[in-house]
């Protein structure tokens, strides 16, 4: 089927290059961002208004994804997100100015919203990006530095908020779409979509798998998205969604540094204990807006996620079952006088996540023969059988004013978590444990716009990051209950800025923030609890500072280019007075002490891309991704050099990559279709994609050498 596809796609493309003689949408042209709407704030406002830093990820950038499957290919032009793809797959660690850089897997602190769904369980925790399909997304807002004021704890660090594709503007209509690349890779996508009277609606499903460039890295994923969005009447709108995601990655593990040699090889554990995740998740959504009259109008959401999770490893293979309902209203109050405009929302947040999990422990097969399956071998031996009932309520309102050239936007909201375990193995009397987290948060920001060309913006948030439902029940004193040491990290952070905007020609937008956070957290192990344990105490304070810029210039009307910098200084301010994370008994990892870096934090990053586009058919594109180099470890024993040199070396060197791409655009009596190639890293440079403070030494994760990606699209 999937050669089918390709040899029919590639006869489009031939006679597109044979007989397309049509103009074609310039994909260098930049549209007007001054008219630009976000909404990430909860209340739409002009993106030259926005009073704090906000990124816009549109078709521009979209359309140059070698693969359209990890959000490092969507955001690699947005300043301040860290990204470490993990593996050639979608399992990533994702981080905003260092809030949720330690996390072992998912986005932590950083809200995730895909079609005014919300991906964060009731603790913040979005455990991966799946039901992404990122070549169906129609544009993204990264609403960067803390949010809690707006979304509570799953925003301490700021909000990806993914808009996918409507229906297209005919009755029927769709795409398809096949990539064929290093390393076994494939991706093939079919889509269905229109519109009629009152109703669009899209339909798309997709298959991806690959063997991956290191040694038992093979993964495989299906997806399904279905979005319908009627409206019966003009004060009324409705929209559907149907989500199902089907996920198998295999996880070769960090290396230590003799292992290096072979950067290629998984560790010893990952093979004969076939260590990997799976996941089957359906997520059901139900959206809608009524405008009451010209003055108010309510919003209200509603989701039911429905999941099966399975993770192994060298001590245990763990299996879990979510239920995982919410749902969301809006008040909205629009007064106008003149030049004045008031806007007032009241609202509130409801979730709720019931979780069956049990742990077998896991048996190694040295003679395993390997291949990709999700076969491991358990023994009966039950380490752990527990139920943990999770629910959160947020409470906010928000005011935003408009005066003119003059814009203030302010924010409070109050939060309540409660986490409640109840385990099976013990008796009743001691069978539950529960951790409750309160707090108020709040967020304030004026901007003052001169001309497009600049307008100036300055935001004081505060963050909320309470333990997620990961890292307590990541229990360091049992294989089953909480780790009730853990208390909420806060922040408060200040930001100053500039944006503008010159017709078609320039947009750009540089912010510096200072963001000072108590009770950090660092990660750590224990002995006899396997490689696959991760742990998390509080490490005391922190201090970030940084500077992020990103500019788009179009040079000519056919040259563009984008370019988006970093400058981050994290750096722990203060060591945890906590004796429990001291005691070497109970853990083997020192806290970090004051002075130290972040880790897995470069100073510098920077992303330039250049678009040129030769005639109305071919367009080609040269990137470059620069990051210095980082500190690995929290520990600060490994961090002082006081540690063997031949398993614990705290620097690890930055990289340099270069990209390319060239891509053949066409029309065809009424299919369009496009033809591409790219190379990643086409110089084949050896770099370390990223590393982790793995208190075993097996702290690092080899990138790809040189890659080529091939691509065929028809539109109908």
């Amino acid at each position: 089927m999937k050669l089918k596809l390709f040899f029919v796609a590639l006869v489009m493309c031939t006679g597109g290059f044979l007989f397309g003689q049509n103009e074609n949408p310039d994909t260098i042209k930049t549209i007007n961002l001054g008219e630009v709407v976000i909404t990430a704030n909860r209340v739409p406002v002009l993106l030259k208004n926005n009073t704090g830093s906000v990124s816009l990820v549109t078709s521009r950038s979209l359309i140059n994804m070698p693969k359209s499957i990890g959000i490092e290919e969507v955001l690699r032009l947005v300043p301040g997100v860290r990204i470490d793809n993990q593996h050639d797959g979608e399992r990533v660690h994702v981080s905003i100015r260092g809030q949720g850089i330690l996390t072992e897997r998912g986005l932590r602190g950083i809200g995730v919203i895909i079609d005014g769904i919300p991906v964060n369980d009731p603790s913040g925790f979005a455990p991966d990006l799946y039901d992404v399909d990122w070549a169906t997304v129609k544009k993204i807002e990264v609403m960067r530095g803390p949010a809690a004021g707006l979304y509570g704890g799953g925003a301490a660090a700021g909000v990806i908020n993914i808009f996918t594709n409507n229906g297209g503007p005919n009755p029927i209509g769709g795409e398809l779409s096949q990539t064929f690349g290093s390393h076994g890779f494939t991706k093939s996508l079919v889509q269905l979509d229109g519109t009629k009277n009152d109703m669009d609606y899209r339909i798309s499903y997709s298959r991806s798998n690959g063997d991956g460039y290191r040694a038992h890295q093979a993964f495989w994923s299906n997806k399904l998205y279905e979005k319908v969005n009627y409206r019966p009447s003009k004060k009324l709108s409705v929209t559907q969604i149907i989500s199902h995601t089907d996920y198998f990655q295999q996880n070769p593990e960090g290396l230590s540094i003799d292992q290096l040699s072979n950067p290629l090889q998984a560790n010893p554990d990952a093979c004969p204990f076939n260590e990997y995740q799976k996941s089957n998740r359906t997520t059901i959504g139900l959206l809608g807006t009524y405008k009451i009259n010209e003055k108010q109008d309510i919003q209200v959401s509603s989701f039911l996620r429905l999941w099966n999770y399975k993770e192994t490893s060298n001590r245990a293979a763990e299996y879990r079952t979510y239920a995982v309902p919410g749902v969301s209203a809006q008040y909205n109050l629009h007064l106008t006088s003149g030049k004045i405009k008031n806007n007032i929302s009241l609202g509130t947040d409801l979730k709720w996540q019931n979780i069956n999990m049990y742990k077998l422990q896991s048996a190694g097969n040295p003679d395993r023969v390997e291949s990709i399956d999700e076969t491991n071998i358990e023994t009966d031996v039950l380490l752990a059988n527990q139920v943990i009932a999770q629910r959160s309520i947020g409470v906010f309102g928000l005011y935003n004013l408009e005066i003119a050239k003059f814009n203030v936007m302010g924010s409070v909201r109050y939060d309540g978590m409660n986490n409640e375990l109840t385990d099976k193995m013990l008796g009743l009397a001691s069978a539950k444990v529960s951790k409750n987290y309160t707090q108020f948060s709040s967020r304030l920001g004026a901007s003052y716009s001169f001309s497009h060309v600049a307008t100036v913006f300055a935001n004081w948030s505060q963050g909320f990051m309470p333990p997620s439902t990961e890292e307590l029940a990541s229990n360091p004193e049992g294989y089953s209950g909480f780790n009730t040491h853990l208390v909420p990290a806060t922040s408060n952070s200040f930001e100053i800025g500039s944006r503008g905007f010159l017709g078609e020609k320039l947009n750009y937008e540089i912010t510096g923030f200072s963001m000072k956070t108590k009770n950090d957290f660092f990660r750590f192990k224990q002995s006899g609890r396997g490689n696959q344990e991760v742990f998390y105490g509080n490490a005391g304070n922190s201090k970030r500072i940084g500077l992020e810029t990103a500019f788009t210039y179009n040079f000519l009307e056919n040259l563009s280019l984008q370019i988006a910098y970093t400058y981050a200084d994290y750096k722990y301010s203060s060591a945890t007075v906590d004796p429990v994370y001291t005691d070497p008994a109970y853990v083997l990892t020192t806290p970090p002490a004051a002075g130290q870096y972040l880790p897995n934090s470069p100073k510098h990053q920077l992303f330039a891309e250049a678009v040129y586009k030769i005639n109305k058919h071919v367009t080609i594109s040269l990137g470059t991704e620069f990051q210095s180099k980082w500190a690995i470890y929290t520990d600060a024993k490994a961090y002082a050099g006081e540690l063997d040199p031949s398993i614990y070396q705290n620097w690890q060197d930055g990289f340099n990559l270069y990209h390319a791409r060239v891509a053949y655009n066409w029309n065809l009596w009424k299919l369009k279709g496009e033809c591409s190639l790219s190379a990643r890293n086409f110089t084949n440079a050896n770099y370390m994609a990223f590393t982790e403070p793995d208190p075993d030494g097996n702290s690092y994760q080899p990138g790809p050498g040189r890659e080529f990606f091939g691509n065929i699209k028809v539109r109908f």
